[in-house]
């Protein structure tokens, strides 16, 4: 079952598996700064965090798998992990990219490894260069440009896919695997001393075995998640839905690549995900009003498996 903080929490302590600062002439990982609203679920062995409204900022993390996805602002806590991947580059979802490396620098951690959309790999180096001459010091950083259809290792059992979806610019959606090695049908019967001597002849014994454990959508129109089936397939789903009220237009709120809550409602019998997480609302509506206005249109909110990130 997952677990759900109703409230949001104040940013987490980033953990020393997650590459926080231990040196003694550093600040205190025990000093929680509160600096940026930040929710979290719990999920089997994956913790959610993150917050998002649109137009304002987006960032999420998963710090199990010591990734997180866009940067559209940098709470402390954040700052120990490593990898980001950023879906597009609208400010509300890349805005902290400059902070979130300084910090780092500042720290005496690693440069980060950040993904972006291939078009936005040089006018982002282009920043960071005017960044680091504003603010007299350097910005070090991997910039790792990616396509739909690229395939990232992380480690060995995650592999993070990419996907394309439908904004205004060029944007991506994520799935991250679980992938581990299973001894093939036909040799299960068999003795060890006997696949060992197969898998010495040349054989290939095992097959990988997949389990998308989460997609994250970024912004899209309906058809960034319509061409990726793994998103309706992985355990949790993280995606956007900044339109809900009757009176907004599906038509247009397409053509600026997003989604209305008639196309969660037209796709409710596709979600085989044990968690959606629906966020990036629109900050015309109030909380109480997003809630309202979805608990009516989805009144089982798919079996207790959606949540409002508000």
């Amino acid at each position: 079952m997952s677990e759900e903080n109703p409230q949001r929490v104040p940013s987490r302590r980033s953990s020393k598996a997650d590459g926080a600062p231990t040196n003694s002439d550093q600040p205190s990982a025990d000093v929680m700064l509160n600096d940026q609203p930040v929710r979290s679920l719990v999920h089997k062995d994956i913790t959610i965090e993150g917050y998002s409204r649109a137009a304002v900022q987006t960032y999420w993390r998963i710090p199990e798998f010591k990734v997180g996805f866009d940067l559209g602002n940098q709470p402390w806590s954040f700052m120990g992990t490593p990898t980001w991947f950023v879906s597009h580059t609208h400010m509300d979802h890349v805005l902290a990219l400059p902070a979130y490396v300084a910090r780092r620098r500042m720290m005496k951690m690693e440069p980060p490894t950040i993904y972006l959309p291939e078009a936005a790999v040089d006018p982002v180096q282009k920043i960071l260069r005017q960044m680091s001459r504003l603010d007299r010091g350097r910005l070090p950083c991997n910039l790792i440009p990616t396509k739909p259809g690229d395939e990232i290792t992380l480690s060995r059992e995650l592999v993070v896919t990419t996907s394309a979806t439908r904004h205004t610019l060029p944007s991506m959606g994520f799935v991250i695997w679980d992938c581990r090695r299973k001894l093939r049908e036909e040799f299960q019967g068999l003795a060890g001393d006997e696949i060992r001597d197969l898998r010495l002849a040349g054989t290939e014994v095992t097959r990988e075995i997949r389990v998308p454990r989460l997609a994250y959508l970024g912004d899209s129109a309906p058809e960034g998640l319509d061409d990726c089936p793994a998103m309706y397939e992985a355990e949790v789903l993280i995606l956007e839905l900044t339109f809900v009220s009757p009176s907004h237009r599906k038509e247009r709120i397409h053509k600026y690549g997003h989604m209305h809550l008639d196309d969660l409602v037209e796709r409710t019998d596709r979600f085989k995900n044990q968690v959606v997480i629906a966020s990036h609302f629109s900050t015309r509506y109030q909380t109480r009003q997003i809630r309202r206005t979805v608990e009516k249109r989805i009144p089982d909110m798919l079996d207790g498996r959606l949540k409002l990130w508000l």
